[in-house]
């Protein structure tokens, strides 16, 4: 764990820092408890590849809900054939997803705000908390213009939701064009 006064410093190092440093800098300190976590959209995909060239063999994982578009196991598969790359896949637990969709259908999310965080809850949530276990820092393809909740994140951050791990936000200033360039 690093000390809250080390942290403030390295975020203020950090920040001004491209997005390929502070990867360096995350992979050389945390390696081998530090791993992608990758829905597979676009600014994962820019940090797959940087991790690539940066490490050749980057630890990747991916929550499956059981309710993902084709779309995304087809773009699996190809990074896999591309960076011949492991991806670590989490499920949720089989008998929650079972006794949730037993006593709510499965389309529980639409009826309420409770059924949407239970969803969420069953089908994302625990999931990452098992992927997460024993890694010391993980590595996000968040951006701060993508929402409002997430304006202020930095690329270097406390997850204290996740036990004090490290969380890596190496993109956290990109625009949407940056992404796409």
């Amino acid at each position: 764990m690093i000390e809250k006064k080390v942290l403030e410093d390295l975020k203020q190092r950090l920040e001004g820092e491209a997005a390929e440093a502070v990867l360096k800098w995350a992979v050389n300190r945390f390696h081998p408890k530090i791993a992608l976590a990758s829905s597979f959209g676009a600014e994962d995909v820019v940090l797959i590849d940087m991790l690539c060239k940066l490490q050749g063999d980057p630890s990747i994982f991916t929550i499956d809900t059981g309710r993902l578009p084709q779309e995304t196991y087809t773009l699996i598969d190809r990074i896999r054939d591309k960076y011949g790359v492991t991806v670590e896949v989490y499920f949720p637990r089989t008998e929650d997803v079972e006794a949730m969709v037993r006593n709510h259908g499965l389309n529980l999310f639409y009826k309420s705000l409770d059924l949407r965080v239970l969803c969420c809850n069953v089908r994302k949530v625990e999931p990452l908390k098992r992927a997460l276990k024993n890694l010391e820092a993980w590595i996000t393809g968040l951006r701060g213009e993508q929402s409002p909740s997430r304006m202020g994140i930095s690329k270097i951050e406390l997850d204290q939701v996740h036990g004090g791990l490290i969380k890596v936000n190496p993109i956290a200033n990109w625009s949407r064009e940056q992404v796409w360039d």
